[in-house]
């Protein structure tokens, strides 16, 4: 008894789904949100992630050691190439300085006078060569203290932007000690890898269009400058490096960056709704509308653009898709059409 009751469930919910799935009984037609597909031109693109870097860093270090005595800059301060930022004390170095002009003048005055007893061969040659010798050592160890003397003014090394000073007016600088960071911000660098497969068809100058969380919706444009002369064995990619403009000054190196770069225009891709994708294992279906039937076709797919796919395959222009209303129908049953939210808001 059990048994005759449980096969008279299972076939009222076998013919549910039949039901279900070959549309309303009688053979009505189903009604069914549809497009025409027309070609449109598609950018084909390629999307990487990469790093912002900075085109020019430097972290300036003491290379005298002494008191700090002043500041010339601001924290996050705009500064050019050569301008001073650290004084540090200096009274030894200038005393040594002092010193060693006094030795070049007292050298140089005794070498113009070996030079000059030299002519009426009133000296020796050896004493005329230690004189010169005298001379030109005098004027190294000058410059090589007034080379000790420069570097207690710490100067920016090129056009950037200071970062936050690590020393105080009036701490003690050591030899190699931290002073303060210098980044060049515009232009900036990106760095981003892409599948090797794509080495023929990146190159130096396409243009790429550049997003970071730090400003969303917002694109920032860029250009490819340079490609790895090697690919990197282990995740078969090739590293590429762009320029990235910002005179705005809103990005910053070390943000993560998501890369758009765009290799061409097709003039006549097919274009339907996401939701025009039926699948069906692992294959991709679509419903056709022919003479008033629905008939379901395989598919293949390829680039994804703002909600819609590209149809490789499966389709050809003028075709009408069904775009909603897929569960009420399978490969032959009969469709009243109607036009796709999207359309009928045009």
């Amino acid at each position: 008894m059990h048994v005759v009751r449980f096969s008279i469930i299972w076939l009222a919910f076998a013919s549910s789904v039949v039901q279900a799935q070959g549309g309303p009984p009688g053979g009505r037609a189903v009604t069914v949100e549809s497009m025409v597909v027309n070609p449109q031109p598609l950018a084909t693109s390629v999307h990487a992630v990469g790093t912002v870097l900075a085109d020019a860093s430097a972290t300036l270090r003491a290379e005298a050691p002494g008191q700090v005595l002043q500041l010339h800059f601001e924290d996050g301060q705009k500064v050019s190439k050569g301008d001073r930022l650290f004084s540090i004390e200096a009274t030894v170095l200038e005393a040594e300085v002092n010193e060693s002009r006094a030795n070049v003048e007292q050298s140089e005055a005794a070498y113009n006078r070996a030079k000059e007893l030299t002519k009426n061969q009133l000296i020796s040659a050896t004493d005329y060569d230690t004189a010169r010798a005298n001379y030109n050592v005098a004027v190294a160890r000058l410059s090589s203290s007034e080379t000790r003397l420069s570097k207690t003014v710490i100067r920016a090394p090129f056009d950037g932007t200071v970062g936050l000073r690590k020393i105080n007016v009036g701490d003690y600088a050591t030899i190699g000690q931290e002073l303060v960071d210098v980044v060049r911000l515009d232009p900036l660098r990106l760095d981003f890898n892409v599948p090797e497969t794509l080495l023929a068809l990146v190159k130096p100058g396409q243009k790429i269009d550049v997003s970071v969380g730090a400003y969303p919706g917002q694109l920032f444009a860029g250009v490819i400058t340079a490609i790895a002369p090697s690919i990197d064995v282990a995740g078969h990619s090739v590293a590429i490096r762009a320029r990235l403009p910002n005179p705005e000054m809103k990005l910053r190196p070390g943000l993560f960056a998501q890369v758009s770069i765009t290799m061409g225009v097709r003039p006549d891709a097919l274009m339907v709704p996401e939701q025009a994708i039926w699948p069906i294992g692992q294959d991709k279906t679509i419903f056709v509308v022919e003479d008033g039937k629905a008939i379901q076709k395989t598919i293949s797919i390829g680039q994804r653009n703002n909600g819609l796919v590209e149809i490789l395959s499966g389709l050809s222009a003028g075709d009408e898709v069904v775009t909603a209303g897929q569960m009420k129908i399978f490969s032959g049953a009969a469709v009243n059409t109607i036009p796709a939210i999207g359309d009928r808001n045009q």
